[in-house]
């Protein structure tokens, strides 16, 4: 698997998923769950009630994964996941890396090749970039999944920069 690091904006990355940092509800809400809602149109919304009806009446439990159409996105899938808050659960080392491997799972599962993914969990909810990225990167470095090469989407120096030395890292 190769992975690589870029500074941008993940709704525009061309991939076959890109993984979306959302709330449990599925509904929308702000930093890259905003954007991916935004940018991909009404169609992934309207796929996000359809599992909410139907599979997950009570949201996306922490650390678990689901995909979507892309909508409007370059990208064919969005793979949503909730990371935890932290601070909130004992567990959220766990939570965390659970984001990364079920995401991956759903990835394998969809037979996607290349996925991107922002820093899950390092905005709003909380987590520090020092204790997150090798989470991360170890994570996805030992996930054994098919997928051919992920791209970490980053927001920031800092983001960038804990990523790096993250990856650097063996």
């Amino acid at each position: 698997m190769r992975i690589e690091l870029v500074a941008g904006d993940i709704t525009t990355q061309d991939v076959d998923a890109v993984v979306n940092a959302a709330n449990s509800s599925l509904l929308g809400g702000g930093g890259v769950d905003g954007a991916i809602h935004a940018a991909g149109g009404p169609e992934i919304l309207s796929a996000c009630r359809e599992l909410r009806a139907t599979s997950l009446p009570r949201g996306l439990p922490t650390g678990q994964a689901v995909a979507t159409t892309a909508g409007r996105l370059p990208a064919r899938w969005v793979i949503h996941t909730v990371g935890p808050v932290y601070g909130r659960d004992p567990a959220a080392a766990e939570l965390l890396a659970s984001a990364y491997r079920e995401s991956l799972r759903v990835a394998d599962e969809l037979g996607a090749a290349s996925v991107a993914f922002p820093s899950i969990s390092t905005g709003a909810y909380g987590y520090p970039l020092a204790e997150a990225a090798p989470i991360a990167v170890r994570t996805v470095r030992e996930s054994g999944a098919a997928v051919a090469h992920v791209r970490f989407v980053l927001c920031g120096r800092a983001a960038y920069a804990a990523f790096e030395l993250a990856l650097a890292d063996r």
